[in-house]
């Protein structure tokens, strides 16, 4: 660890401090594009078979004000963070940080939002805690390093996760930099998040609560220090503290910066495909290698992808079993965007998995690891492609930053086509029009229970057995 002086104290300061009219009108509409595209793959998520047992599981376990994305029902804030985390977090579509390989918004936003139904807190009030919330997860993250993080097996949004979750909990809850640092203490002490579930494919599932459990947790540690809970002060620098036992090579400097740095809701990239972010580039090298599909894939004898070392290690299962592996597979990914696109959705589905349309390409991927794009990450997950083709040409195409970040960001319009995908494969009656309007006024919002009642799938009960994964999907805009 280096010399740079850290304060947990000092952090929660800043953070507790963070006022609306600190916000401009950029920062404004990049947090409105986080809450749509939040609510559109929450709603999304919510419909899968794993958002249903959440629901199931709250609607047995808890009540309150606190409402369950999807089906409506009320329960407490930190079941809410539970359930409407793993359903953002639940169809590989939930927004990253790239410099901390963490997804913000599945944690931050469940956690305000679940907090927020509890209070009847305004939109302007919502809306600063999902910033205080996007920089405490984001900072102390890339503080840990997280490509060491991932190496050693750790998840980091379920690792850091619990720090942005308690950051906007205590926001809202009016709590200080002294009660922000407490909750910090009582959530260091339910940080988490093993990658096993990578190596074992009907394990797979629990990872979709990688986005819930730490929503949970940071509502709940910031709910308790509320009350009077005692925790330690010192929970990022102790001798004990977040970076000694979570970081690797931590680099404590990037828990700060100067006034005139951009927020961390500006270095966010919103996902346009459902895969692991990793090989979102890897998708647009292909588009561009292929003339925007339009190249028969029995034209290819083989493809090649040139991947840094973290995309290269636990990404090659070419027979998944699960969506989540489909999902984490590269020469899946390959195979299924080179079938079907890359907005058919439900190509990661079960119904797909034997499908050999898609595995006649999976056994003609070969992953070689490219040291040169290993320096590059986790700033940008870079991925060159090789198609070596029948006739003996070679079509090559290598991309740094894909769609979705923040050097080619989605539009508004792209974030709203995405959502109005999601939306009519989910459930066509689900009121679109209203959730753009809610999210449009937000900031004159007087109650986020305004925006959050419309967070609804009118078929949720009737499907409430089913779980199928979304149905296929129309490309989103740019």
């Amino acid at each position: 660890m280096t010399d740079t002086p850290i304060s947990t104290l000092a952090l929660a300061e800043e953070l507790t401090n963070l006022t609306f009219d600190r916000l401009s009108a950029d920062d404004i509409d990049q947090i409105q594009r986080l809450i749509l595209d939040y609510a559109a793959v929450t709603l999304c998520g919510s419909a899968q078979s794993w958002g249903r047992m959440l629901t199931a599981w709250g609607r047995q376990n808890s009540s309150g004000k606190s409402i369950l994305i999807g089906s409506g029902s009320r329960v407490s804030p930190s079941t809410a963070g539970l359930v409407n985390g793993t359903s953002a977090h639940g169809y590989e579509l939930d927004d990253t940080h790239d410099k901390s390989m963490s997804h913000p918004g599945t944690v931050v936003i469940s956690a305000a939002f679940a907090v927020g139904n509890e209070l009847g807190a305004p939109g302007k009030d919502i809306m600063i805690a999902i910033v205080a919330g996007y920089e405490a997860m984001a900072r102390i993250g890339m503080a840990a390093n997280p490509l060491k993080v991932i190496e050693f097996g750790r998840h980091p949004t379920c690792l850091f996760g619990p720090f942005g979750a308690a950051t906007a909990a205590a926001h809202l809850l009016g709590m200080d930099g002294a009660g922000m640092a407490k909750a910090w203490g009582i959530v260091l002490s339910m940080t988490g998040g093993a990658n096993q579930f990578a190596f074992e494919p009907k394990g797979t599932m629990v990872k979709r609560m990688h986005g819930g459990i730490p929503a949970q947790n940071g509502v709940t540690a910031a709910q308790l220090a509320h009350l009077g809970l005692e925790g330690p002060m010192k929970a990022i620098e102790g001798e004990l503290g977040f970076l000694h036992l979570f970081g690797i090579e931590p680099r404590p400097e990037l828990l700060f910066k100067s006034e005139n740095e951009a927020l961390e809701v500006h270095n966010i990239s919103i996902k346009p495909y459902s895969c692991c972010r990793k090989f979102h580039s890897l998708i647009d090298a292909l588009d561009d290698v292929t003339d925007g599909f339009t190249v028969d894939p029995s034209a290819i004898e083989k493809i090649t992808v040139h991947s840094p070392q973290t995309a290269i290690v636990s990404h090659q299962m070419k027979r998944p079993d699960s969506v989540m592996a489909a999902q984490y597979s590269m020469p899946y990914i390959v195979g299924a965007t080179l079938a079907y696109g890359p907005t058919r959705y439900d190509a990661f589905g079960e119904d797909h998995h034997n499908d050999t349309r898609i595995l006649d390409i999976v056994d003609r991927v070969e992953a070689q690891h490219a040291s040169d794009l290993d320096a590059l990450v986790p700033a940008k997950m870079p991925n060159r492609v090789a198609l070596h083709m029948q006739d003996g040409s070679t079509r090559s195409a290598e991309i740094l930053d894909s769609r979705g970040t923040p050097v080619h960001p989605l539009s508004t319009d792209g974030v709203l086509e995405k959502a109005r995908v999601l939306c009519e494969t989910v459930d066509p009656d689900i009121d679109l029009d209203g959730i753009v309007s809610a999210v449009e006024q937000f900031t004159a919002c007087e109650d986020v229970n305004d925006l959050t009642d419309r967070l609804i799938v009118p078929s949720f009960e009737d499907k409430m057995t089913v779980g199928k994964p979304v149905q296929g999907a129309r490309p989103a805009a740019q």
